[in-house]
């Protein structure tokens, strides 16, 4: 996909999801600054071409994991022009039958008193029924989710059946502007990176991968060339669950299904007060894709294809 049609479809995303986001977030964050706290899919802000699944051949599987305890043989891609850190959509082969299912575990670093007056920034019954289906997932956490829910994301962390990748510490934008979200600088969103695996590692959460989602799905080159060092691959989607603040379970499942194709990405959310239908909607998508032959399988999955 180009640039030019990744910046289309961001738009018409936004203007769809608009009016359901507007009960999000935090304070006086505009709308668009309150979809971006739940990873609500953006296209790369880039104006020059990226790397992408199709022009970026899988590294080695014995490629170096940017942090401890990151599975060694996870593949990434290849880095892309001039070293930019390389982005995956969709999976190259795109004739098998499989699609990935990722959730964002999405807490911005300020919403600590939020958690402690009881909002649930967790989703501990989806994760149950994921395990329940046995559906194999990639869950892109924030760093101070795993702070806030350190048990969750140890039990996450070292079950075989989900892999943790990155989403960040703070939910910041790394690029501006990203749907009025604060905006890191290079060094600070590098930082902000290692900041996040290191509270997966404190977590005590071993099933991480180099893989990184941006918040709000918002980079430029200045990003890639920011995280170039960390060594990951940046993930997007191709499939818009809509599951943020949605309140139809079913209106999400059929976007799900309309959308899916072989190699397909999926963001969806795990976070119970803004994605409230997202378990329901779950017990709709698995048996019906399976149905239609599709098989569940994490990113690394589909980036090693």
């Amino acid at each position: 996909m180009t640039i030019s049609v990744r910046k289309a479809a961001a738009a018409a995303v936004t203007a769809v999801l608009g009016a359901a986001l507007a009960g999000c977030g935090g304070g006086s964050a505009s709308d668009a600054g309150r979809e971006a706290r739940m990873g609500t899919p953006a296209a790369s802000a880039s104006g020059s071409a990226t790397a992408s699944p199709q022009n970026g051949a899988p590294a080695s599987p014995q490629a170096a994991s940017p942090q401890a305890g990151a599975p060694a043989k996870a593949p990434t891609l290849a880095p892309g022009p001039n070293g930019l850190t390389p982005v995956f959509e969709r999976a190259k082969q795109q004739t098998d039958k499989t699609v990935a299912l990722t959730f964002d575990a999405d807490m911005t670093s300020d919403q600590g008193p939020r958690a402690a007056d009881g909002e649930h920034f967790d989703n501990p019954q989806l994760i149950s029924t994921l395990r329940t289906l046995k559906v194999p997932s990639t869950v892109f956490m924030t760093g101070r989710w795993a702070e806030e829910y350190p048990d969750q994301a140890k039990s996450i962390g070292t079950d075989p059946n989900f892999e943790i990748a990155n989403h960040s510490y703070s939910h910041h934008a790394f690029t501006s502007p990203c749907y009025g979200l604060p905006a890191l600088d290079g060094a600070a969103a590098r930082a902000d990176v290692d900041r996040a695996f290191a509270a997966f590692r404190q977590a005590g959460a071993v099933n991480t991968v180099p893989y990184f989602r941006f918040p709000g799905g918002c980079y430029d080159d200045q990003a890639l060339r920011a995280l170039s060092t960390a060594k990951v691959t940046a993930v997007q989607w191709d499939v818009v669950s809509g599951d943020a603040f949605a309140k139809d379970p079913d209106a999400v499942a059929e976007q799900v299904l309309a959308g899916v194709k072989p190699g397909s990405v999926v963001v969806m959310h795990c976070t119970r007060s803004a994605a409230p239908v997202t378990e329901e909607a779950i017990r709709k998508i698995v048996p019906e894709l399976r149905k239609r032959g599709y098989r569940f399988v994490k990113v690394s999955e589909l980036i090693g294809k």
